[in-house]
């Protein structure tokens, strides 16, 4: 496969997904750009995700870097699902914030892969650094075209 066909192949795989994807969408995500193994999601603070303390919701930032992470690890037309994360909350993101989670593979042997994603806000501020681990399960993002019987 050349590049460019792999980069085609994560593009649609990432749209595929993002159609689907109920959750990112109702959060205002947006989905900024796949690779394969990489990906950008965008998504902006609401007044609904601001918690007691005057700052985006914990859950919000994972939620974000989740997705990203969910994008990546299915640029290759492969149904993966995440099978461990964790996040380190470095920075608070607030009302108005505009948010980058921007994954990145870091390996990706047999069924598993190894993913990073750093949340930054429009000034180029670390927000977040999330890690997710991927488990390759049966079937693929993209709808299998079958013959006519």
């Amino acid at each position: 496969m050349t590049n460019h066909e792999a980069l085609s192949l994560a593009e649609a795989c990432g749209s595929a997904l993002f159609e689907r994807d109920a959750a990112s969408q109702a959060m205002g995500m947006r989905l900024l750009s796949v690779a394969p193994g990489q990906a950008r999601v965008g998504m902006s603070v609401r007044a609904d995700m601001v918690q007691g303390h005057g700052t985006c919701h914990g859950g919000y930032l994972f939620a974000l870097a989740d997705s990203a992470f969910a994008f990546a690890c299915n640029s290759y037309n492969e149904a993966t699902v995440a099978i461990g994360c964790s996040i380190d909350y470095v920075a608070p993101a607030r009302l108005g914030d505009t948010l980058t989670a921007q994954a990145s593979e870091q390996s990706r042997s047999g069924r598993t892969g190894n993913y990073d994603v750093r949340i930054e806000n429009q000034n180029g501020q670390l927000i977040a650094l999330f890690h997710g681990k991927s488990y390759k399960v049966r079937g693929t993002v993209l709808a299998q075209e079958t013959p006519d019987d």
